[in-house]
């Protein structure tokens, strides 16, 4: 009797960490994220191991991260402000399809032996502009598509549970596809997975929230939408902490392969399994913010998973053994998406609907236009005083945000009430 009560509120835990699953458009998207995201970080651990074949060199992965990331810095302001006046699904569609082009052609310049490092840069700058746009349509998107403000938390806890468990299986089945087939095979598998979640856009039935309300000019909407973010000082602590982590932490992932080769001595494989501890550490934090109920213990939680994420940053730069590293990145994902997505949280429970795109434009800059100047900075660094410490003196920086942040911890729980 006890095992089948027991039984009983097993089943009932798991049914509420996965509750937000009840809503038709979240579930569609759900699934379809199920596929696209599995070959993005295939792909994505085939393009760490192609530019490292390329060029031996810890700075092109830093520039190449750059390259990727820094249209988000420029464009992802004005990607909120048009989050706020367009459609967002249709825009959706046009950024989910755009990626599945350019992975068939880099996969067939990896095949036909034509790629060059340059060709990777340029091909990385025009996803990074997709990305920018992507980004803020894609957080605002969300609760037009769940339709339930209660259910908000959930949702953004399981589309991190459904990254991360893509981000722990997609490397080693990536890192298994180039040891096997090489790395051209990895960009067309990315490029049919994107249409996964594509066709969830379009099969979806959303009655778009913001598309009957006055704007005004381009420029005053995005300083309306940037003089109301840092006029609050809950969005703008999260924002400060947000950006530290971004410029110095986040970084670390372009120099993986630095680390599964040279400071490990592995190969393809051993990158796929670090990549996917720190992908199962995130996924256990995604499981664990999933199964929780209400926002009020977030913002200490934050503060506890930011030192988490910058002590095994700290861990990880004195390591030499690969079964410590798949510990204390394993470790290291879980501080990191606890601490991003309780913030994303956060931001989104307190944000006015009317400037939810330009907000969360900002959120999403400040990880994605900030982490490729930390990756420049960072990987220019490294050709300096080595990887190591680099890694080592970027967590400290992290974990003094992380104190800097404390005793403001206050001022954002008061802001949910």
């Amino acid at each position: 009797m006890n095992r089948f009560f027991s039984s009983r509120s097993y089943f009932n835990r798991l049914k509420f960490a996965f509750r937000a699953l009840k809503i038709r458009n979240f579930r569609l998207f759900f699934m379809g994220q199920t596929v696209s995201l599995l070959g993005v970080w295939i792909q994505n651990i085939a393009l760490g191991w192609l530019v490292y074949r390329l060029t031996d060199s810890a700075f092109w992965l830093g520039v190449i991260g750059f390259a990727g990331q820094i249209p988000a810095l420029f464009l992802t302001p004005f990607a909120g402000v048009f989050a706020d006046r367009l459609n967002r699904r249709k825009v959706l569609i046009v950024t989910q399809t755009i990626p599945m082009f350019l992975a068939f052609v880099t996969g067939a310049l990896v095949l036909t032996d034509a790629i060059e490092v340059w060709h990777i840069a340029v091909i990385a700058s025009f996803s990074g502009i997709v990305i920018a746009f992507d980004n803020p349509f894609r957080h605002a998107f969300l609760l037009e598509m769940i339709g339930d403000k209660d259910l908000l938390q959930n949702s953004i806890a399981l589309n991190s549970t459904l990254f991360n468990s893509a981000r722990f299986i997609g490397p080693m089945v990536g890192g298994f596809l180039i040891a096997w087939v090489g790395e051209g095979l990895c960009f067309i598998i990315n490029g049919f997975s994107s249409l996964g979640v594509v066709l969830s856009l379009l099969v979806m039935r959303v009655a778009p929230t913001n598309l009957n309300r006055e704007h005004g000019s381009v420029v005053s909407d995005l300083v309306e939408g940037a003089k109301y973010a840092f006029a609050s000082k809950p969005i703008r602590f999260l924002l400060m902490l947000v950006v530290t982590m971004g410029f110095f932490g986040l970084p670390f992932q372009v120099f993986m392969p630095v680390f599964a080769k040279d400071i490990l001595g592995g190969g393809s494989q051993l990158l796929g399994f670090l990549t996917g501890a720190f992908g199962a550490g995130a996924l256990t934090g995604a499981v664990y913010l999933a199964s929780q109920k209400g926002v009020y213990k977030l913002p200490k939680l934050i503060f506890i998973t930011s030192v988490i994420f910058s002590l095994g940053l700290f861990s990880l730069s004195l390591s030499t053994s690969i079964i410590l590293s798949l510990l204390v990145l394993y470790i290291t994902g879980f501080g990191m998406i606890v601490q991003f997505a309780s913030s994303n949280t956060l931001i989104q429970t307190i944000v006015d609907d009317s400037k939810r795109g330009r907000v969360m434009a900002l959120y999403g800059m400040s990880f994605l236009g900030i982490t490729p100047l930390g990756s420049l900075l960072l990987g220019s660094i490294s050709g300096a005083i080595g990887v190591q410490i680099t890694l080592l003196v970027a967590s400290l920086i992290c974990l003094l945000g992380g104190i800097i942040y404390y005793p403001r911890i206050k001022v954002v729980a008061k802001a949910i009430g």
